[in-house]
């Protein structure tokens, strides 16, 4: 009898871990990969989509700011270690050693001119050299590394005369071994949760600056 229900047990278990598996990758992953964009943004193609010709993993993701493309791009042109930081969850950065300190919510004068050819630094990881740049329009990051090859593409939309679509597309490809597929693992639905922040980071900064121009 104990057996049988030790058994039973064990089946649950993993009827649930499949389930909940399946769930991940027909339902959840889809959805996050995407997050925000629609399907015209997700298929039109947009500048550094070149720059990495087989990704093995493309995301594109949209977010909606009630704020002037103005107001948006300082908070991007001062990312950084040592800048302005990311606007993410600042605590997992500072542990990881890509941040110094919490990201500011303050324009910084200083870190407001980029350039093609120049590096946002990023602490303990690669910095990111800034591929192709269009002032309150388009940024490409490309970071090139043995077994890694990855571009942030930044766009940004006006609606209207008051607010402005924010997309980023990330596609990624890396040179992966069989020991790395746990860690990928963990590493796809955590990659969401951090660009999802950064993306509402940038959205409540730059919305808190249009309220006090219109204030």
């Amino acid at each position: 009898m104990k057996d049988t229900k030790f058994i039973e047990v064990v089946i649950g278990t993993v009827a649930a871990g499949v389930a909940a598996l399946l769930s991940y990758v027909f339902l959840i992953r889809p959805w996050h990969m995407k997050w925000g964009a629609t399907e015209e943004q997700v298929e039109r193609p947009m500048a550094g989509d070149e720059e990495v010709k087989q990704p093995i993993h493309v995301t594109t993701r949209t977010i909606t700011i009630q704020a002037k493309t103005e107001e948006i791009w300082p908070w991007l042109v001062q990312m950084g270690y040592g800048r302005g930081g990311m606007y993410s969850y600042d605590w997992l950065d500072r542990v990881m050693g890509i941040l110094d300190k919490e990201s500011t919510r303050e324009i910084l004068p200083e870190h407001q001119h980029l350039e093609v050819g120049d590096e946002i630094p990023m602490g303990s990881g690669p910095n990111w050299p800034v591929k192709a740049i269009e002032p309150n329009r388009s940024l490409v990051l490309h970071i090139e590394e043995p077994g890694v090859d990855i571009t942030w593409s930044y766009l940004l939309e006006p609606v209207g005369e008051e607010r402005t679509r924010l997309v980023l597309r990330i596609r990624t490809w890396l040179k992966v071994r069989v020991g790395m597929i746990p860690l990928l693992a963990v590493m796809d639905p955590g990659e969401f949760l951090m660009v999802r922040k950064h993306l509402l980071g940038i959205k409540e900064r730059a919305e808190t600056l249009a309220a006090g121009r219109t204030a």
